[in-house]
């Protein structure tokens, strides 16, 4: 079980951290350009990214708790 954790968590990582990326440039292109689709989504994209960030931090922690075991 922790080898498939050791192989499976680095990969889930960084899937959360582009997801992070992708989330980030979304909400920074659209304060950018403004409009109807930053007031309408501007608040969820920073939730979703706060979210995937804490997501991401608490699976480094995880895996860093179980590589040091």
């Amino acid at each position: 079980m922790i080898d498939f954790l050791n192989f499976i968590l680095p990969y889930t990582i960084l899937i959360v951290l582009f997801a992070v990326l992708i989330v980030l440039f979304i909400g920074i292109i659209s304060m950018l350009k403004g409009g109807d689709f930053n007031k309408k989504w501007s608040n969820k994209l920073m939730r979703a990214r706060v979210i995937l960030q804490g997501l991401a931090i608490s699976l480094i922690l995880l895996t860093a708790y179980l590589f040091t075991n």
